[in-house]
């Protein structure tokens, strides 16, 4: 590294929000970037570790250390042409992967890590601005035809990988635009769908075809696919969401956490919703059941319609406020987080379980709740109510859904309900159908989608060739 004393002089200092007053006014990100000579100096502070344990972090590879030095030198087109040798899409990752790498930084053990993920996404976010970030279409045609279903980042990714290789690539989305759970699962504040577009477009430009408004399984058979491509990847993502059969789960008000981002995204993309009633927070007391990201997003986009007010709730015991790093380094640790959405003013609560939801008229007005031990066992003498006029279910995903193109396909499912495949050859029970990110995995980061789908683009390239080239 350039700057060997950097991790001992250089404090940490990372990307600020604009204040939480203003920034729920809108759906625009609010993440405030550091000025150039600061992204420098907290690029110094890399270590050059003789063993770099980001490494160990970052699930698509990214060559950390030697991005770091080329930012702290100034040279940001060859950190660029770095960052993009291992992940299609930074600029994902630079605003929604929740760093695993960071907690794997070896300067993390006695001091602050690196802001990693900040520095990745000025790199990226430099790129476009230079205009470094070009089509890249093959040099020549392999003949071979690929259909992908899902263009989530795994369908991305495994579509940018095989038609730069050479093979013709049909994208199959159900939505109106391609990006899946990019474009209609993540919030505009998180991320403007600015960044998912200009990426498609330069997709386009490489000659990816994108068939949206497709739903696969339903609008078009799956063997028709089958039988009109060489292969086929399924990329479709785990959208099978988790339910709550207590009582009154039928009143009117509650809502599972993804149909209500889906709609938002689709308002403020100005796309018309049809005749889908609307699912709106404005003035509503507002209860979000499960504490994790999806959660979070629906606290968000809560407060910017107008929520009276947001509580979320979560059966896990309170983390601790800090890890223990000599247990946990350099894994991801078990610790309290509060996201942004939480620092908007949201209520959070832990240890509780929901026992019925309660209502008139046919509408939720209130849940009945209880205190668990930590085996997630009822504590009696410990039942309260809260005033809930929405409730949104955010409690995770059980696989893809089974209805239509899996049924058709008849493929074989892993225990947990997920396309079997594995991580050498990404092959299902079927020939030539490959399975990659969520779908195969089941639900998961950004960064994982991404890894598989790109590795699932070299093994449909190795079995179409009889070789690659496209790294794994």
């Amino acid at each position: 590294m350039g700057k060997v004393t950097g991790f001992l002089e250089i404090d940490r200092h990372d990307r600020r929000y604009a204040p939480a007053a203003d920034r729920v006014r809108n759906y625009k990100e609010f993440v405030i970037p550091l000025p150039e000579s600061e992204t420098r100096d907290q690029a110094a502070r890399c270590m050059d570790c003789g063993i770099p344990y980001c490494h160990t972090g970052c699930p698509v590879n990214n060559q950390i250390p030697d991005w770091n030095d080329l930012v702290y030198h100034g040279d940001w087109h060859r950190a660029l042409r770095n960052l993009h040798s291992t992940n299609n899409f930074p600029e994902f990752t630079g605003r929604i992967c929740p760093a695993p790498c960071e907690a794997a930084c070896t300067l993390n053990i006695i001091d602050q890590p690196v802001t990693i993920k900040t520095i990745e996404c000025a790199i990226i976010d430099r790129g476009y601005a230079e205009g470094w970030v070009r089509p890249e279409p093959p040099e020549t045609e392999t003949g071979r035809s690929v259909a992908i279903v899902g263009s989530g980042p795994a369908g991305l990714a495994c579509a940018q990988q095989l038609r730069r290789a050479g093979h013709t690539v049909h994208v199959y989305e159900k939505g109106a635009f391609p990006g899946g759970l990019l474009r209609y699962g993540i919030p505009d504040f998180k991320m403007e769908k600015e960044n998912v577009e200009r990426r498609v477009g330069q997709m386009e430009a490489e000659g990816v075809v994108f068939h949206c408004g497709v739903h696969v399984g339903k609008d078009v058979d799956i063997n028709e696919l089958v039988g009109g491509h060489d292969a086929v990847a399924l990329a479709g993502g785990a959208e099978f969401p988790r339910d709550l059969p207590i009582p009154g789960r039928e009143l009117d008000g509650i809502h599972f956490a993804m149909d209500f981002l889906r709609q938002q995204n689709r308002r403020v993309s100005g796309e018309p919703q049809g005749d889908v009633a609307p699912i709106l927070a404005d003035g509503k007391h507002v209860i979000v059941i499960g504490g994790g990201d999806t959660g979070s997003d629906c606290i968000g986009t809560s407060f910017r319609q107008g929520a009276l007010s947001v509580t979320q709730l979560e059966i896990m015991p309170r983390p601790p406020i800090k890890e223990n790093k000599m247990l946990t380094w350099p894994n991801w640790p078990l610790k309290l987080r509060t996201s942004s959405s939480q620092e908007e003013g949201a209520e959070r609560d832990f240890s509780v379980m929901t026992q019925s939801f309660e209502g008139e008229d046919g509408k939720v007005t209130c849940l009945r709740c209880i205190r668990v031990d930590d085996k997630m066992q009822p504590i009696e003498g410990t039942e309260f109510d809260l005033k809930a006029d929405r409730v949104f279910l955010a409690m995770g995903f059980l696989g893809p859904v089974k209805e239509g193109l899996i049924e058709t396909l008849d493929v074989d499912l892993d225990p947990r309900g997920n396309v079997l495949a594995n991580t050498e050859d990404y092959r299902s029970s079927l020939d030539k159908v490959f399975a990659c990110g969520d779908m195969r995995r089941g639900q998961s980061l950004v960064v994982w989608a991404i890894r598989e789908g790109r590795q699932c683009a070299r093994a449909i390239d190795e079995f179409l060739m009889g070789e690659t080239t496209l790294p794994r």
